[in-house]
Formats: C-alpha cells, structure tokens, sequence
C-alpha cells in the first residue's frame, strides 16, 4: 500500500469531529467509552482514515484499561513507532505506517506472547467481521 499524504483540511472534510482530534491531531477518547472497547466481534481492524488492516481480532485482549488492547499488530510492518514525551511522560506512540493516522500508545506490559500492549483508540479502527 502507498503513503497516503492529505492536508489536514482534507483530512477534517472526511473524518467525523473526534476522529479527526484523534487521528490528525494526537487526541485521545475518554476512558471505557469507545465502541470497540469490550466487543468480542471476529474480524480485522482496519485504520479509519485509510482502510489499511492493523489488527485481527485474535490478538485483541481485555487489559482493563479502558481501550481496546492488542498484543501484537496483523504486521509488523503496519504501524510505526514514535518516541512521545508528552504530557510529562515517556511513551512510544503507534501511527498507521500508511497514512501516519496516530492510533494510540504501546506499552511492554501485555501478555506472551509478545509481551506487548498496543492500546488504541476505538475511533482509529473500522472493525470488518468475518
């Protein structure tokens, strides 16, 4: 898949408001609001912004931190990993390798077999059942 590169306008004219502060401008949802949060649904989550597959179901867990939690993305190839100091934290944000849509945090406190956390917004993703 090739880069996808908009302008934040084209982006705002395609997302809907919270997307929008999520994806483009590094937002977060609330806390144990998002609508992929508790589901269980078999499927593949795909990026909102670009349609790009960036989780299956499979590796989806209940963490309990109020976010739908991976432990491992459907490649490693599919996001992109950013050094984020804000907030008064050092955490290592997760961007869709595609389209640079910011998806989340990842966190070394998730089960094997990774050992990872990939904690993301439920307004990043687009879940497709299978």
């Amino acid at each position: 898949m090739e880069k996808i590169e908009k302008t934040l306008e084209e982006w705002r004219a395609m997302l809907d408001p919270e997307q929008y502060n999520v994806c483009r401008l590094k937002g977060t949802e609330r806390p144990f609001s998002g609508k992929y949060n508790s589901t269980r649904t078999d499927g593949v989550y795909h990026c909102i912004c670009c349609n790009a597959p960036l989780f299956d179901s499979k590796a989806k867990f209940d963490s309990g931190c109020g976010w739908p939690s991976f432990y491992e993305p459907i490649e490693d190839s599919a996001m992109v990993e950013i050094r984020d100091t804000s907030h008064g934290m050092i955490r290592t944000e997760v961007t869709c390798a595609h389209c640079d849509a910011h998806l989340g945090h990842v966190f070394p406190d998730g089960p094997p077999p990774t050992g990872l956390r990939y904690c993301i917004n439920s307004v990043c993703l687009d879940l497709v059942p299978r």
